[in-house]
Parts: structure tokens; sequence; C-alpha cells
């Protein structure tokens, strides 16, 4: 069971065929997860649709509806703050400014390997292709990074298939496994053993006596 608006959904069998993935719904059973539904749904009049037969309820009045070690006045803040970001249209997508991101990293990958093909492997020329070709691929990985956001196209669909163009073609690493890791670090950021970026403990981060905040 998980909280959104103070109702009380019960998801047990739908975290299967969570289109996210059942561990990201899973790191919200018995807590609020209003904040992150918002947060990671786009389309919310869609997303509610099926929230209709998973309702069993909704919180008694004294329950707070918010995580346990979340500061109430603060969550308002983020919430107002959010509000007011989604009304002076900060959120729309500027699809002039994607198309020129996603045509300068077309030219530089395109420009890595003709600099080799014409001028050969010669020291100069190989470092000049490999700068253009380094460049490329760092400007891909945040594109797709924003297409896996779905910030780029007002549809999800829209953005998933250029993101599996990106990440996918020109890349060479699984969409798929990007979202389903980075939607678990945006849901539970930090948190240990929830959040995948810090699952290399202690082999890795073991700076420091606590990791991270343990939910």
């Amino acid at each position: 069971w998980l909280v959104i608006d103070r109702n009380v959904y019960d998801v047990s069998n739908f975290s299967k065929q969570h289109p996210g993935g059942s561990r990201v719904i899973r790191h919200y059973a018995g807590q609020d997860a209003t904040d992150a539904f918002i947060a990671l749904h786009s389309d919310k009049t869609l997303v509610k649709k099926y929230l209709k037969s998973l309702l069993i309820g909704e919180l008694a009045p004294d329950q707070p509806s918010f995580e346990s070690n979340k500061k109430k006045s603060l969550l308002e803040d983020f919430r107002e703050l959010r509000c007011t970001v989604e009304k002076m249209g900060l959120l729309k997508p500027d699809y002039t400014f994607f198309f020129l991101i996603f045509l300068h990293l077309l030219v530089l990958d395109a420009a890595s390997w003709l600099t080799v093909w014409y001028f050969g492997i010669p020291l100069m020329p190989f470092l000049t292709g490999m700068a253009f070709f380094t460049i490329a691929q760092i400007q891909m990985g945040w594109f797709q990074h924003d297409l896996g956001h779905c910030s780029v196209f007002r549809k999800p669909k829209w953005n998933h298939l250029l993101q599996i163009v990106v990440i996918n073609v020109l890349k060479g690493l699984p969409a798929s496994w990007w979202n389903h890791l980075h939607n678990q670090h945006h849901a539970k950021p930090n948190c240990f053993r929830k959040d995948p970026d810090l699952n290399m403990h202690p082999l890795l981060f073991s700076l420091g006596k606590t990791l991270s905040v343990e939910v």
C-alpha cells in the first residue's frame, strides 16, 4: 500500500505491470509517494485513470501525508515552488533548443569520423577526431537523459523513441537499463539500498561512518 494525495492505494499486483518497473514503486510501500508520483509522471490525467481501480481508502484526518523523515514546512515550500514554476511555463519544452542540441551532436559525431577518414591517423588528426567524438558522446548522454525524463516532447512515447535512437544506436547502451536505474535514483535519492547509484557500497563509496540515509 502507498499514499498519493492522502488517498491509499493497493499496488501489490499492479507493481508487476508498472511501466517504470516494480522496484521503484515498491520503494514507497507503506509511505507517502505524492511527490515522487508528481515528479515521475508527465501525463497525470492518464495515470490517474489507472489509480481509480487501485483505491482502497484515504488517510484519517490526523494522519500526516508526508514521509516521516521530511520536514512539513520545507515540503510545502517545495510544492508551492513547483506550482509557481509550472504556472510560469518553465517546464514547457523548447523544441528549437532541443533540435539544435540533437543537430550539433550529430555534426560532432560525423566530424570525428570524417576527420580520421580524410586525414588518416597521424597524431593531430587522431586527437582532433577523438575530441569531436568525446564531446559528442558526452552531449548524447545528457540529451538522452532529458529524453528519459520526458522533457523534450509532450508525449512520453516520442521521448522514449528518440531516447532509444540516441542511447541504443548512437551510444550502444540499453535505454531500458538506464531508465530502470535512474527512475529509482530520483524516487529515493541517496537512500542506501534503494538508490542504485549507491549500490556499490562499501567497495567504492566508503568514506565516513555513514554512506547515506537508510530508510
